[in-house]
């Protein structure tokens, strides 16, 4: 079908170009109308001709036969032949409907020049009987004009006369007429009138008509006083008012000056219905009252103020007609009574006011927003109070998670700073601790509750921020345990680690840090690890229902990032209760074994008392202890459960030893050094493991770090025998009171032997105390003790 669309497309082009060839008296037009086909001279080779150039005006027969031989075979010449014929037929079909077609209009535009030279003989005659009767009208109004010019100059003097002497009338009752239009409050005929005469007072008012001139004056004064009072009159309708404005321009009065007495007026309105928006914020309920005190807003007080704000609309649309182009100054003014509202919103989130009160400002807020956007659509109000509002949800979520962190903050003041004296009052540390835990997951699902009031409000001020709303929300989340963290770490006085460390003020540093605090701490970031931040996740899941526009380009609260500090600092914190717990019995033990001279040493009679204060400080440990930490799942470690050997190598040779009470110091000194190769062939006992957050797991660390401060400091002294007696009996008390503190028994008695040994190591005359007087001695010391 396409093939024949352009076929007959092409059939038509060269009939059009036929016919216009024909027709055309100029036969190189039919050249140009057909641009695809060139024309080609006649002496052009044949290699440069084509097939088309037959329907040009350089056409040439035999090179068109020659080209068309050399380019069809027979079947295409018979098949160019048949074509060509049809051509032929119907072209010649066409130029007969043409010629037809030309022929009947050729007949009827004879038709009609024959009727019109019939219907034009006789026009001639009519048309000079016209122009005579024409000029003899002409000849006769000539005629009256002249007979009549002398009358009519005198009639027209008549009539300036008598303009002339009304005016002069007019100019002479004037004061009359201002008058009665003062009366009658028609204001706008004085206007008229006055304004009328003012050409002529000004020409002969200082003259003539000076009188009334004056007598006029006094009464436009009178009516400029009367139309400034309309226009500041609240009562007049707005059209009342600005046609009062309108006349006062007529009477050249300076409008600017009432113009910037009513935008006055307008902005002490406004200051005046600040001060009630104010109020109004005050009908909320107060955060520090109870529900029972009955402190419901009055619904007179709002009523009082939405006519106080269509008062004040009212009068920005009257301002808005009175003055024309006053839009920015008038879009200015509505603006900052959105600020305003907005301020006294801040004010209110600053004294910590709860979601609902929040809400009922700015359900006010938007009340009025859109009634000044009725009056002054110009201002473009509700944007510009979205803007406003964006930032006051995300004050009052961030002031809400400040107050949760305060919160917190002061339910660890009770142990936040070390006492002066040893006196731990009984279950502190666990009230705080409890505290703490409500003060996290409740405080964080009230929060929450409070958030969700605010994306589930319908008004479209808060349905715009929605997704805002909820991915502030978890944005706070995010800050506020991250923020948490920081202020652990500022209570536990970390952040300035690595300065106090290159100072060398570690000691002094956490001396002024209660140890309880640390370990509430070290167990409450175990909590919200394990506990708040699932919990909190799954409520978060609920209250965004898979909403928040992430408007960091991201999730905005990552539980897993939060989890893995809390788990790393809760580490960090046991590890420094553990230390602090450590330096402090390290103190004591520094003063005993520096103070004395060892060397000088009385024998023993009884259990010093630095053990009596050894025993006292791992007693409040594990009061502290036991009040935070869980227990443990593990059984108690006893000799017979551990791999190691339960004794060191060096003190059973020594017990040997000492059981010989050998009096030769040489034979002393080859055991104690069979002692040592002995030890290279023995199991090695692992002492320091990892620490839980267990009861057990930090005592027994606990007193292993002391033990090994102990043998470290005697390792510093140089014994006599009553030295290292005093030693071995304090170290056998020890053992003894030890078995109910510590649970792995093998690993204290390990540190225990191998203190006996490095007393013994650094001994002149390493001779222990018989089994029998040592045994008396501890067991007097228990019965004081008891």
């Amino acid at each position: 079908m396409e093939v024949e669309g352009v076929q007959l497309d092409d059939k038509a082009k060269r009939m059009r170009d036929l016919l216009s060839s024909f027709y055309s008296p100029d036969h190189s037009s039919s050249s140009t109308s057909s641009p695809s086909s060139a024309s080609l001279p006649r002496n052009t080779s044949s290699r440069f001709a084509t097939l088309d150039t037959i329907n040009t005006t350089s056409f040439d027969a035999d090179q068109y036969m020659n080209l068309l031989v050399q380019k069809s075979n027979l079947e295409g010449l018979l098949h160019k032949h048949v074509e060509m014929a049809a051509e032929i037929k119907n072209l010649d079909t066409d130029l007969q409907m043409l010629v037809y077609e030309n022929y009947n209009k050729f007949i009827s535009a004879t038709d009609t020049i024959k009727k019109m030279k019939n219907n034009i003989f006789g026009m001639e005659t009519n048309m000079e009987q016209l122009l005579e009767k024409i000029t003899s009208v002409q000849t006769r109004s000539d005629g009256v004009n002249t007979s009549l010019f002398e009358k009519r100059e005198h009639i027209e003097k008549l009539h300036r006369t008598r303009n002339l002497l009304r005016k002069v009338q007019f100019i002479y009752d004037l004061p009359t007429r201002l008058e009665k239009c003062i009366k009658s409050g028609t204001y706008a005929e004085a206007v008229k009138f006055y304004t009328g005469a003012m050409p002529i007072f000004k020409a002969y008012g200082e003259s003539s008509f000076q009188d009334c001139k004056r007598a006029s004056e006094e009464a436009v004064t009178i009516i400029i006083k009367n139309l400034q009072g309309k226009v500041f009159s609240d009562s007049e309708s707005i059209q009342a008012r600005a046609e009062a404005v309108m006349l006062l321009k007529q009477l050249d009065f300076p409008v600017e000056t009432l113009k910037v007495k009513l935008f006055e007026k307008l902005e002490q309105f406004l200051v005046d219905l600040h001060l009630e928006s104010k109020e109004l914020t005050n009908l909320s309920v107060d955060v520090n009252e109870s529900p029972n005190q009955g402190s419901d807003p009055d619904p007179s007080d709002a009523t009082i103020h939405e006519a106080s704000i269509r008062e004040f609309a009212e009068a920005v649309r009257a301002y808005k007609v009175i003055f024309l182009h006053s839009e920015p100054q008038l879009s200015k003014l509505a603006q900052d009574l959105v600020k305003k509202h907005f301020e006294a919103t801040h004010q209110q989130i600053m004294k910590q006011v709860c979601a609902a009160d929040l809400l009922t400002m700015l359900r006010v807020t938007w009340t009025d927003v859109l009634l000044m956007d009725e009056v002054l659509p110009e201002a473009s109000l509700p944007e510009f109070a979205l803007q406003y509002a964006r930032v006051a949800v995300k004050d009052y979520i961030s002031s809400a998670f400040g107050r949760l962190l305060v919160n917190i903050s002061d339910s660890l003041k009770k142990v936040q700073f070390a006492p002066k004296e040893d006196t731990v009052e009984e279950n502190s540390l666990e009230t705080a601790f409890e505290a703490s835990k409500r003060a996290v997951i409740q405080g964080s699902l009230d929060a929450l509750l409070d958030f969700q009031l605010l994306i589930d409000e319908k008004p479209e001020l808060l349905l715009k921020l929605r997704d805002l709303t909820i991915d502030w929300v978890q944005r706070g989340f995010q800050d506020f345990f991250t923020n948490l963290h920081g202020h652990f770490l500022l209570l536990c006085g970390k952040s300035n680690t690595s300065a106090a460390a290159a100072a060398g003020q570690d000691v002094n540093l956490i001396d002024k840090i209660a140890a309880g605090l640390v370990l509430v701490l070290a167990q409450l970031t175990v909590y919200i690890e394990q506990i708040a931040i699932p919990r909190i996740t799954e409520e978060l899941a609920s209250f965004s229902g898979g909403g928040g526009g992430f408007e960091h380009h991201g999730p905005a609260f990552v539980p897993v990032e939060i989890c893995r500090i809390f788990r790393s600092s809760g580490e960090t914190f046991l590890h420094l209760y553990i230390k602090m717990r450590t330096l402090k019995i390290s103190l004591l033990l520094k003063k005993r074994f520096t103070a004395p001279n060892w060397f000088k040493h009385k024998e023993p009679r009884e259990v010093h008392m630095f053990v009596d204060l050894l025993l006292k400080e791992l007693e409040d440990i594990t009061s502290e202890v036991k009040q935070i930490l869980p227990q443990g799942l593990h059984n108690k470690h006893r000799r017979t459960n551990s791999n190691g050997s339960t004794a060191s190598s060096r003190s059973n040779t020594l017990r040997d030893d000492k059981l010989s009470r050998s009096n030769n110091a040489q034979k002393a000194r080859s055991q104690l050094l069979e002692s040592h190769l002995a030890k290279l062939f023995k199991q090695k006992m692992e002492i320091f493991t990892k620490i839980d957050h267990t009861q057990e797991s930090v005592i027994t660390t606990i007193v292993k770090l002391s033990l090994k401060s102990l043998q470290e400091f005697v390792r510093l002294q140089t014994f006599n025998r009553s030295g290292f007696q005093q030693i071995q009996l304090d170290i056998y008390f020890l053992k003894t009171c030890l078995k109910d503190i510590a649970e792995e028994e093998a690993a204290v008695d390990f540190l225990l032997d191998e203190v006996i040994v490095s007393t013994a190591e650094r001994c002149l005359d390493p001779i222990p105390l018989e089994p029998a007087v040592l045994e008396r001695l501890v067991q007097a010391k228990l019965a004081k003790t008891t």
